[in-house]
């Protein structure tokens, strides 16, 4: 077998080796790497969630910082029932689709729009967030680096976009370490944090207090707009739902525990690092994250085990995008199964991952991290609309599923999913209301827009379909082909595609345009020779156009036989070089481009393969 060569080469270097489809259970996750691969996102809001209360409640003063600690407990306690909500939702729906399933069978199929087009987004949002708070991490440890901000996002999208290309077991592999490493460096920061506390050693980090700090009052909706920015926390829990079937069997069952896993873990870091940020005056800056202020203060100023818990903290920021990546290319494929986005999403690369899918997201997720230019502030309003309109659109779905199943213990259940969707849906309306000015219209005006390409996409495809079907269908009968072949003069090419449109048809006619009388003289000469068959027609230009005279000709020759099919013939030359093809004139493209929209004309092409 040989080597690969060209582009094919690059791809199977960059790519790895294809795999075929019966090894595709290979590529399940098991709980370990399910846990890296899926919830990275929501393991990984933590390092950023407090650090958005804090900067809301900055502007009532230093003092407002007690309400911290109750609110992070509010979004704990929030997390669990969502979490636990969406463990029932991997039972009852064990092959994947999360929030788009479950709204789409349980409350109507423009609910399940709904759903998809949110999830969609918050994925291509959680990809270019994600990317941006990793980034913050390293300029934080070395602001040198700050005028890099969009370069360092856009490199690690790449070793993302390649990583999840090579497939589901090495994208695992490639994330698991990373994850866990996050988490064992997290639980030692706020083990060592809580012991200095208990100790009485405790001191705070000294972040001066900007001066607009303390400007505004407390309100209700200050204290409403933290809770919000705080509710990042919950980013990801659905991500496990949703990507059920990527599990090793028992599927369900490990997803469920994995779930779970998360859960506790996001939970115990959260209020983790909200509690210790409140112990040591942790002070929200744009230029370092508090998870980076509370290492200082704990492990030391720049030591190396500062430098492991920054370094544990970009990986994981950079990483939780792969639950994006993760999710968005099975979303789509399952989307694109019900008609509602081209096909093409439907189709698994030679590595069994959905590749379509892997590209779209990251093309979408670079244009944000450029026109937001990284800046992790100025893309989080737009972050937690699509997610909590998921949230609440599953819960509600779930409520109904359990009211037409009846299965035992379903009214437990329904109540369960029915708080659920409550309280998310309160969450929804109070982060509708606290973002919209800052940015979050442009997702609320997105999402009907994403709604509606869906719904001309399936009536497109469904319109197709109708002209497809063989039902009621009578083929007409067509005696006669017409074909025509363009020439521009006699030469093997020309002469290769005249014998094989004699093996098609007894009325084969070539066609040339006579722009200068000399040169048609010596075609009519030898066409005695070389013309077999077919008859030659030389057709007038008197202003020198190639196009013209031969597409009038061929409506001429449509207007003879209008029932039979009229064939055009065209002889190609294919160079052995690509940078030949520049030398030599489209004519052939063009004759294919006006034809393509008339019926009963087929255009083909005969090759002739130069060599070198």
């Amino acid at each position: 077998m040989t080597e690969p060569s060209g582009f094919a080469g690059l791809k199977r270097l960059l790519l790895g080796k294809p795999i075929p489809s019966h090894l595709a259970h290979h590529e399940r996750l098991s709980r370990v790497t399910g846990l890296a691969v899926l919830s990275s996102d929501a393991l990984s809001s933590v390092a950023y969630a407090t650090d958005f209360i804090l900067a809301t409640l900055l502007v009532a003063g230093v003092s407002a910082f007690g309400y911290a600690i109750p609110i992070s407990l509010v979004i704990a306690a929030l997390l669990a029932i969502v979490a636990f909500s969406y463990r029932q939702t991997i039972h009852a729906y064990p092959t994947g689709g999360g929030a788009y399933i479950v709204a789409k069978e349980n409350i109507g199929p423009m609910a399940g729009l709904i759903a998809a087009a949110s999830l969609l987004v918050d994925y291509t949002l959680t990809v270019s967030v994600s990317i941006s708070a990793g980034v913050l991490a390293i300029t934080s440890a070395a602001p040198q680096l700050q005028q890099y901000r969009v370069e360092l996002c856009l490199a690690f999208l790449v070793v993302l976009m390649l990583g999840n290309l090579r497939g589901i077991r090495e994208s695992g592999q490639i994330f698991a370490v990373p994850t866990y490493f996050f988490v064992v460096s997290i639980m030692v920061l706020i083990g060592a944090g809580l012991l200095r506390y208990v100790t009485g050693t405790a001191a705070p980090v000294g972040t001066p207090v900007p001066p607009e700090a303390g400007h505004a009052p407390l309100t209700t909706f200050l204290l409403l707009t933290a809770f919000a920015n705080g509710c990042t926390a919950m980013t990801g829990v659905e991500a496990v739902s949703n990507g059920v079937p990527a599990f090793r069997p028992p599927e369900a069952k490990n997803a469920s525990a994995t779930l779970v896993a998360m859960a506790v873990l996001a939970i115990v870091m959260f209020i983790g690092i909200t509690f210790l940020a409140h112990v040591y005056l942790v002070i929200p800056k744009a230029e370092e994250s508090g998870v980076s202020q509370l290492a200082r203060a704990i492990l030391g100023n720049r030591t190396i085990a500062y430098y492991l818990v920054q370094a544990a903290t970009t990986l994981i920021l950079v990483l939780a995008a792969n639950t994006a990546y993760a999710d968005f290319p099975r979303l789509a494929s399952i989307v694109s199964r019900d008609g509602y986005l081209p096909r093409q999403f439907m189709n698994q690369g030679d590595r069994l991952a959905f590749s379509n899918g892997i590209l779209v997201l990251s093309a979408f997720a670079a244009v944000l991290i450029v026109v937001f230019r990284g800046d992790t502030q100025s893309l989080l309003p737009l972050y937690m609309i699509g997610v909590f309109i998921s949230f609440t659109l599953s819960q509600a779905g779930m409520v109904i599923h359990w009211r037409h199943t009846r299965e035992p213990g379903w009214r437990t259940s329904a109540a369960i999913n029915g708080f659920g969707a409550i309280v998310t849906g309160v969450v929804l309306i109070i982060v509708a209301v606290t973002k919209t000015l800052e940015g979050a219209w442009i997702v609320l005006l997105l999402i009907p827009l994403i709604v509606a390409v869906f719904k001309a996409t399936r009536r497109h495809y469904s319109h197709v379909a109708e002209q497809l079907t063989l039902k009621g269908y009578a083929p007409p009968v067509r005696r006669h082909n017409t074909v025509l072949i363009p020439i521009g003069g006699i030469q093997r090419a020309v002469v290769e595609a005249l014998r094989y449109a004699e093996s098609l048809s007894d009325d084969v006619r070539a066609v040339y345009v006579d722009t200068d009388p000399a040169p048609t003289a010596q075609i009519e000469r030898d066409w005695n020779t070389w013309g077999g068959k077919s008859r030659l027609v030389v057709l007038e230009s008197p202003f020198r156009s190639l196009m013209e005279p031969l597409l009038e000709y061929i409506g001429q020759v449509e207007d003879e036989r209008p029932d039979d099919y009229v064939t055009i013939i065209l002889p190609e030359f294919v160079p052995a070089r690509w940078w030949q093809h520049l030398l030599h004139n489209q004519r052939a493209l063009l004759i294919k481009g006006a034809l393509l929209f008339r019926p009963n004309v087929v255009v083909t092409s005969v090759p002739f393969h130069l060599t070198k």
